[in-house]
């Protein structure tokens, strides 16, 4: 791969990186970090890509794999979300919602983040995440209704 070639991909993916990192990490430099090791490892020991999907995948379960190790080394996962939360690249609107998805139980806050941010089907986040697609069903469900019960206490556009 040459250099133009990665700085297309990076400028494909980094947001997408950034804001899965985020998720986990809820830190703008560990984020930095995280982005900087996935592709770091893209570059050093990416597979042949079938698609541009399977690479997409690839890069969203090595930066999950990346963050979750991270957090078992230094568990950190609530320091300074709510101001780093502003530098996130999106919308006003968006930005809220991000909020709201990042306050929700870990165990669930991916499976929301990958079906309503990214769009990705219930079999397709399955694959990502390792997990049976029934296990990613009753992540989804249980989540949507922890945000509706913070919107129904108005916490969630407050």
């Amino acid at each position: 791969m040459n250099t133009r070639e990665f700085e297309e991909k990076y400028d494909q993916y980094k947001t997408l990186i950034y804001r899965i990192a985020f998720t986990y990490l809820k830190n703008n430099e560990e984020c930095e970090d995280a982005m900087q090791e996935v592709f770091l490892k893209y570059l050093l020991s990416a597979p042949e890509f079938e698609s541009a999907e399977h690479e997409k995948r690839w890069l969203i379960r090595v930066t999950i794999n990346y963050c979750k190790n991270n957090l078992k080394l230094f568990w950190n996962s609530r320091r300074g979300a709510m101001e780093e939360i502003e530098q996130l690249p999106a919308d006003a609107e968006e930005k809220v919602i991000l909020e709201e998805i990042l306050n929700l139980p870990e165990k669930f806050k991916i499976v929301i983040y990958l079906y309503y941010v990214e769009g990705y089907k219930c079999a397709e986040m399955a694959e990502i995440l390792g997990m049976k697609e029934s296990a990613v069903k009753m992540r989804l469900k249980k989540g949507r209704e922890l945000l509706k019960i913070q919107w129904e206490k108005g916490e969630v556009f407050a």
